[in-house]
């Protein structure tokens, strides 16, 4: 592990590095890779830099390996097959249809790439595909991040590891890069560019989870923890258009450990039960097509069994053979080894005790869902010059490793084209001095200081958006008074940020994770409020509004007010391009 850096003695001492280029790609995960790899295919000569808060070989939501890749299509379907299937999992929508066809269109040729590069897909005797699902297949991902990362280095790629981004670089109006400092080596980075893709991870951390305590289990969630919001929170700042936020993910995980749960599932095709031994999905929600159910339904179905008095729930894995329950366990340790030990350390046998699940706690994640940014068809944010792809990217739900891959693409097609003729400004001076100034100033604020630590703010966010912005205690249930209460606090803590501390360069990533989460927080509970409503029960449940309403088959869209400060919150219609049932796949 690289030495960290000695503490500044002051702002002075902090050593600025521009870094100046045609593209810039934040965030070296699935959709970053994807956009390097691209831009070497168009234009080699490009100077392409990515800016990575991690290390590139095993960053970002892929970073610990897959089990499968959720979307593919299979022979005899069409790219209007998977967004018809994508709009029944959302419940008819709304979502952006043009985008998830766009999507569609590219998809299996992302995820060929993976298979070229080394990815092993796992296949049948006369070498078709092995499918788990009706549009996942089996693959063995362990290495699946290193196998993306390596073909983005040798593509030229220019990446900064060990690097986080803190704000975006803005010249007129437009975006012109981004900046940031390093988490080891402590210096201020100046990245310069002529258009900026935003692929960094979701939101994990916003809320409390129901496995934190006091000791090391305080991460102990479905989303990589490193995923904070940030790449939302950049351009949240610089007043682009976000949306959909309300619609979280919230996932059906194994209890008290936070796996998943589809390898049981959908892939070994265990039935959920719940306390009686009924099997919910087939007897009590079978009108929502059982194993065909929208996702928020399958997700909050456990919970709605514990609230009627029928819980715990399970996937009952006891009919499995035990030859099968090895190659499931197998399948888990290319995607989460740490659930075989956690199942060892309590002595469990999945074919004599079934496997306990429950409800994850709520991310905004737009590979997922649809929460993010309002993009055009080239990915192009409200802010010229800022793109998104992966799980940035709003509008287009169900996009997973494939669609996550393929955005990645296109986003960087529609950079290439936007830089087209575009000259590189010299960024502002004071622009950079001022932000340099607010990164570092929780680490020179010395030692006697007694401020707050980047910990105890978290853990304040987390608890009031649990209790009153929807959280698993609360089995996702928020209300009017509960989200107004929550906005209010979230006011008092982004007016504490002024008293956070940081011991060293750890500490001052932590500092700037809890300032990026409070930004998305306030964004969702405006969401939240806004949608006087339940349409994605889990997802998004209102206590005081428990039906849907017609009035809100819209977009639900908001936008900080840069001369204000306040998150005004507005509708985009709904537009339905794929002809067919809303409501069927």
């Amino acid at each position: 592990m690289p030495r960290m850096a000695q503490n500044p003695v002051n702002l002075d001492a902090v050593e600025t590095v521009r870094v100046d280029c045609d593209i810039l790609i934040i965030g070296g995960g699935n959709a970053g890779c994807f956009s390097a790899v691209e831009a070497a295919k168009i234009d080699p000569s490009l100077k392409v830099v990515i800016m990575e808060k991690a290390q590139i070989m095993r960053s970002g939501a892929c970073s610990a390996g897959m089990d499968a890749i959720n979307t593919y299509i299979p022979e005899g379907k069409t790219p209007e097959d998977l967004v018809r299937w994508c709009r029944s999992q959302v419940g008819g929508g709304p979502l952006r249809e043009d985008l998830a066809l766009s999507n569609a269109r590219e998809l299996n040729e992302a995820v060929d790439d993976l298979e070229r590069w080394g990815l092993p897909i796992l296949r049948d005797d006369k070498g078709n595909i092995r499918y788990r699902g009706a549009w996942d297949i089996s693959i063995h991902g362990e290495q699946l991040k290193p196998i993306m990362a390596e073909k983005a280095i040798e593509a030229g790629a220019q990446v900064y590891n060990r690097v986080a981004c803190t704000q975006l670089l803005m010249h007129e109006g437009r975006c012109v890069g981004a900046l940031g400092f390093g988490v080891r080596d402590g210096k201020f980075y100046v990245f310069n560019a002529k258009a900026t893709i935003n692929a960094t991870g979701g939101a994990a951390g916003l809320y409390k989870s129901y496995t934190a305590d006091a000791t090391d289990s305080h991460h102990q969630i479905w989303m990589c923890p490193y995923c904070v919001g940030t790449g939302y929170a950049v351009g949240i700042r610089q007043g682009a258009e976000m949306t959909s936020m309300e619609q979280r993910w919230v996932a059906t995980r194994t209890k008290d450990f936070c796996g998943p749960v589809d390898t049981i599932s959908v892939g070994y095709k265990a039935p959920i039960i719940n306390a009686k031994g009924e099997r919910i999905m087939r007897e009590r929600y079978a009108h929502l097509g059982a194993d065909k159910a929208p996702r928020y339904i399958r997700a909050n179905a456990p919970m709605e069994e514990w609230l009627a008095g029928r819980g715990p729930t399970y996937c009952d894995t006891r009919d499995m053979d035990p030859e099968l329950a090895s190659q499931m366990m197998t399948d888990y340790l290319n995607e989460r080894p740490s659930f075989v030990l956690f199942l060892a350390s309590r002595g469990q046998d999945p074919t004599k005790e079934p496997i306990e699940i429950y409800g994850s706690d709520p991310y905004i994640v737009g590979g997922h869902t649809q929460s993010g940014f309002w993009v055009d068809l080239d990915r192009m944010t409200t802010v010229p010059g800022l793109f998104a792809a992966g799980e940035t990217a709003g509008g287009n739900p169900n996009k997973f490793v494939g669609g996550c891959a393929a955005e990645g693409k296109i986003a960087l097609r529609g950079a290439v084209q936007y830089i087209q003729n575009l000259e590189l400004p010299d960024p502002d001076p004071a622009q950079i001095e001022a932000e340099k100034a607010r990164v570092f100033a929780p680490l020179l604020r010395g030692q006697d200081f007694d401020g707050v630590a980047a910990l105890e703010m978290e853990e304040r966010l987390q608890r009031l958006m649990d209790e009153y912005a929807g959280g698993t205690s609360q089995f996702y249930r928020t209300n009017e008074e509960r989200l107004d209460y929550a906005l209010k606090h979230l006011d008092v803590l982004k007016d504490q940020t002024r008293f956070l501390k940081a011991r060293d360069l750890h500490d001052l990533m932590s500092v700037h994770e809890v300032i990026d989460r409070l930004d998305v927080a306030e964004v969702l509970c405006h969401h939240l409020k806004f949608r006087k409503e339940t349409r994605w029960q889990g997802w998004q449940t209102r206590a005081d509004y428990p039906d849907t309403d017609p009035a809100y088959d819209c977009h639900v869209e908001s936008r900080r007010n840069l001369e204000t400060g306040e998150i005004e919150t507005f509708t985009r219609p709904y537009e339905q391009i794929v002809p067919g049932d809303r409501y069927k796949p």
